[in-house]
């Protein structure tokens, strides 16, 4: 295997533009060996089970990889056999905040159009999630996500009162400091294949 990719370090004193920040950072998670990720996914996919089994909440928001982000299908499919009730994020429009459907392991899925795989059924749910689990492209030591410039996943925690709790998940190379924007939201933790 390879060894993980460095990422420039950005601080408070030397900037970086998120969306150069953002580049940089898909070009990294890219690089990550096949072989290293697998391994990665098994020991984020283990924290996270871990994590369902002392914490138990009624349903879970899960998400469905893209672009190179950590693969939990197998910590879903072991969540799913100890009853945890699993949901899909779902963009129902641009600027909006994310619904949730139920989800099943191994119902047929489509792609929506932003080209992200929800259940064909689709199970809209008129409550959300009281956790969430929610893919970083990267991540600062203070808890902060940088995802992929939407905002869907800061308008959805801003929605909701009680917001629901967080997980953020991410490969450790890919911390860095940023400065957070006036409308970022610190998640509750952050789970890595190391912590």
């Amino acid at each position: 295997m390879t060894s993980a990719p460095r990422i420039p370090r950005s601080d408070a004193n030397s900037p970086v533009q998120k969306a150069d920040l953002r580049k940089q950072l898909l070009t990294a998670r890219r690089a990550i060996d096949s072989g290293m990720r697998a391994v990665w996914d098994h020991a984020i996919g283990a924290q996270v089970i871990a994590w369902w089994k002392a914490a138990q909440p009624s349903a879970l928001g899960v998400y469905w990889p893209l672009r190179d982000e950590p693969d939990l299908h197998a910590a879903y499919a072991e969540l799913s056999r100890l009853g945890a009730k699993l949901m899909l994020p779902v963009v129902v429009e641009k600027h909006a905040a994310l619904e949730f459907a139920e989800w099943s392991i191994g119902e047929a899925m489509v792609r929506d159009a932003m080209g992200v795989a929800v259940p064909a059924d689709l199970r809209l749910q008129a409550a959300y999630p009281p956790a969430l689990l929610v893919p970083c492209l990267g991540f600062s030591p203070q808890g902060y996500r940088l995802g992929y410039g939407g905002g869907f996943y800061d308008r959805t925690l801003a929605r909701y009162d009680p917001r629901p709790q967080t997980l953020g998940i991410a490969y450790q190379c890919l911390q860095v400091r940023f400065d957070s924007d006036g409308h970022d939201v610190a998640l509750d933790r952050i789970v890595t294949e190391s912590a």
